[in-house]
């Protein structure tokens, strides 16, 4: 079969005048996976050459402009005759008068394989469509391949590439072709190629050169080590000086929602230290991130490594709370010496075994060499299991565990020192490394942090650490801060001095979890877990997540949405005086707008629906089950206790279902993300009756804020797309139940009506609340739901809940000024 499917590609070439293989008698390295080879062609025109190994032969499609990283690019893809494997090893120049004279580079290669759905290759081609990941040195995540109705004319097979929204995605296309791209096999420039300057082709396709036989000059060690990357697996010896003393870690990539499918396995993210364990001669030596040698920190995990034959290994120092959980505090307070609780090194990856370097092994042979060479190892190392779960799925489980997250590792992949797109991470709640820049009092009492990141080598304020501080910690942190006071402000940029505020030179480091960024990019709801000590303030930096839900499209203006909307001119908001109607594509086009933000305030929330099929003027359904035959773009979520499941929005995409089905408003439970049987933040409705003016709604506002800071509390306003307003309070790190949850926000409500009787009530009765404002605690129970945030109303003029900043609740501050069409702060 091979050879007939060769039969064009050999007519078309003339061997005795070209360099190209031939396909005959090459011998073909074995891979247990599909390989791909993307070749840089300059021929009469520079292109690029698309080739996936499938039967015996590479598929071949020429793409003029080079694949794109980013979805919004669809590339032209022109299908061209079948190649033979040994083809994804030639780099060199075709002679001019042969087909395709001109210089080749071998521009990326490394492994492919078909979607779920998508096995039978041939049959998928022969109906137009295939999706595919991909995972070189460049290429990274899903991509589909669209077959094209051919001009009139047009003599080619015309195909459209076109990247997945998923976690490799880049906007703008940062990874893509370049005039200063090199080899990924030579490290060599298309100049230097066409040049024939002598360098050293790793292979891929194909076996090694027979020893004896003619090789050329080797490459420069950086370009071997690039043209490495995607080799085929094979351990490499130690040097002569034996192992390394110390490997650059493998980092992970920040997503916020995890990869799903075969080719990933996912393990629990651990609070801890990351460590690399390097056992030599029964010496263990125990190593930082960084470097720094912590061994005398850890003599009992150093101890339990004596009995391993030499290895290096890579895991992560914890600590366990009484539930078993990982806990970064205790772990400070061990370090610290004022906790004995026993420190546990999990190992998840293995470096060096013996004098062999495994690291270009896939990772499942790692992992598998590592789980048994700690057969013999002490109490004080674990090795880390991984599974095969779907990825949310497994992030929800994790979650329901109050653990921190996941890490999610691709298999087949080898270990690469650095961020990559092999490993990544998605966290429970977010979490950041900060520079502490200060310290602020009230009185003399301690009452936040401050911290900041460096940005473009600059410290800049990254806001305040208002929680997490019990007396034991003030005490341990406070003389610290104390012996590094200095009078001026350590941002360049400012903030500056104010009362209350102790600056301190940068040089200590924290880790904080939070909820989110202020409209200012800073933290919002930052709460300490401890001081770090295995990193250089100077490498602090801001860390989002990428988005493995569809970015927000480029888009011109009044464009159609990405989604097929059914009868998307459906007005759902008659003209006012003030807004001119609204239809259902405007709806679909305001989530796209604000989905990112959105979502940071409904993902991992069951959710309920507010639908107006025929627009607000007509019936109201109100849904809290998903419904038959509904996208499942809008995820069913079951709770314990509950016999149907809700609804849970995590994406753009659900985003767009809930405009398909015309759901104008969302109201999110307000429990911790992904865990429902928590109590995550308190709601404080203010209702006012009709005689009452907003300007005392924003008194009463700011009256809840300043009663809630004096209970170490921060919060947050929005406006309600009513005549209301919410106070929003964080109380994750309270750990309350949704009993203690609601017994907190009514005493607390009950006080505030108490003080001022004349102005509030905690009461319903409208009988009651003339002249007064209602402040409505009932919201914080377990299935009570408010308005989420940038959420649209079934009311006239499509108002939406905005988000305020605190300087922005004051007099003049119009609710009605917020629509889909108006949304800025």
């Amino acid at each position: 079969m091979p050879k007939a499917r060769l039969a064009t590609y050999r007519q078309m070439r003339d061997f005795s005048q070209t360099e190209e293989p031939s396909g005959v008698g090459a011998e073909i390295a074995p891979s247990e996976h599909l390989r791909f080879v993307i070749h840089k062609h300059d021929a009469s025109r520079l292109h690029f050459d698309l080739r996936l190994e499938w039967e015996g032969t590479f598929l071949s499609w020429a793409v003029p402009k080079g694949p794109s990283l980013d979805p919004a690019d669809k590339r032209l893809a022109m299908a061209v005759e079948d190649h033979p494997l040994d083809y994804g090893d030639f780099e060199g120049t075709i002679p001019k008068g042969q087909y395709g004279g001109g210089t080749v580079m071998i521009w990326d290669r490394g492994l492919w394989a078909p979607e779920p759905g998508f096995e039978d290759v041939t049959s998928q081609l022969a109906k137009g469509e295939l999706k595919f990941v991909m995972e070189g040195g460049r290429m990274h995540g899903g991509w589909v391949l669209v077959r094209l109705k051919p001009k009139p004319r047009e003599k080619g097979r015309p195909w459209m590439l076109i990247k997945h929204r998923d976690s490799a995605a880049q906007t703008g296309n940062p990874d893509g072709p370049t005039d200063d791209d090199r080899s990924t096999a030579s490290g060599r420039t298309m100049s230097q190629i066409a040049e024939a300057r002598p360098a050293d082709v790793a292979p891929f396709m194909t076996l090694p050169r027979k020893p004896g036989a003619k090789t050329a000059t080797k490459a420069p060690a950086a370009a071997r080590a690039k043209a490495q990357r995607t080799a085929p697996a094979k351990a490499r010896p130690a040097s002569k000086d034996g192992l390394p003393d110390f490997i650059e870690p493998q980092l992970a990539t920040s997503v916020a929602i995890p990869p799903d499918g075969r080719d990933w396995v996912h393990e629990i993210k651990l609070d801890g230290y990351r460590i690399q364990l390097r056992i030599e001669d029964g010496k263990a030596r125990l190593r930082t991130r960084k470097g720094l040698d912590w061994t005398e920190r850890f003599p009992d995990i150093a101890a339990a490594a004596k009995g391993l034959k030499d290895a290096i290994i890579d895991g992560e120092v914890v600590a366990l709370d009484a539930q078993g959980q990982p806990s970064f505090a205790i772990l400070q307070a061990v370090l610290a010496g004022e906790d004995r609780t026993a420190l546990i090194f999990y190992a998840f990856d293995l470096l060096f075994d013996q004098a062999t370097d495994v690291r270009d092994q896939p990772l499942e042979k790692r992992k598998a060499l590592l789980q048994q060479r700690l057969a013999k190892a002490g109490s004080a190392i674990r090795y880390v299991d991984h599974f095969s779960t779907a990825g949310p799925e497994m992030l929800r489980s994790a979650c329901g565990l109050e653990l921190e997250g996941i890490i999610s590792k691709q298999l087949g992949a080898p270990y690469r020192s650095g961020r990559g797109h092999s490993w990544v991470k998605s966290k429970c709640r977010q979490g950041q490394e900060v520079v502490i820049a200060g310290w602020a009092t009230t009185g003399d009492a301690f009452r936040s942090l401050i911290a900041g990141v460096y940005r473009d080598g600059k410290l800049v304020h990254a806001g305040r650490i208002g929680t997490g501080f019990g007396r034991r910690v003030v005490e341990q942190i406070l003389p610290r801060l104390q012996a590094l006071e200095v009078a001026r402000s350590p941002f360049p940029d400012g903030p500056k001095s104010a009362p209350g505020v102790h600056w301190v030179k940068p040089e200590l480091l924290a880790e904080v979890a939070f909820e989110g960024f202020t409209a200012s990019g800073t933290l919002r709801q930052a709460s300490f877990k401890g001081l770090r000590e295995d990193k250089p303030v100077t490498e602090v930096r801001m860390e989002q997540p990428e988005q493995t839900a569809p970015p927000r499209p480029r888009r011109k203006p009044g464009a159609t949405p990405e989604l097929k909307l059914s009868n998307p001119d459906k007005v759902l908001w008659p003209a006012t005086d003030r807004t001119p109607a609204f239809t259902k594509r405007d709806l679909a086009e305001y989530y796209l707008r604000v989905g990112d933000q959105m979502l940071e305030h409904i993902r991992g929330r069951p959710c309920s629906l507010v639908r107006v099929p025929d627009g607000i003027e007509a019936e109201h359904f109100f849904q809290r089950h998903p419904a038959k035959g509904h996208s499942e773009a809008i995820e069913p979520v079951e709770i314990e206790g509950d016999p149907k499941p809700y609804m849970q929005i995590n994406t753009i995409e659900g985003l767009l279902a809930a405009a398909q089905i015309a759901a104008v408003e969302i109201h999110p439970w307000n429990c911790v993300p992904f865990r429902p049987q928590q109590a995550g933040r308190l709601v404080f409705d203010l209702d006012p009756s009709p005689e009452v003016g907003f300007e005392e709604v924003i008194k009463a506002a700011r009256e809840v804020r300043e009663r809630l800071s004096d209970l170490g509390l921060e919060s947050q306003c929005k406006t309600t797309g009513g005549k209301g307003l919410h106070v929003v309070t964080e109380i994750e790190h309270l750990n309350m139940d949704w009993a203690e949850a609601k017994a907190f926000a009514r005493e607390f409500s009950r006080v505030m009506a108490a003080a001022a009787p004349d102005r509030y009530l905690i009461t319903m009765s409208k009988k009651e609340r003339s002249g007064r404002i209602f402040i409505d605690y009932l919201r914080n129970d377990r299935k009570a739901t408010a308005i989420a945030a940038f959420s649209p109303r079934a009311r006239a003029g499509a108002t939406v809940s905005m988000p305020l900043r605190w300087t922005q609740v004051r007099k003049g501050l119009d609710p009605s000024r917020y629509t889909i069409a108006a949304q800025s702060r």
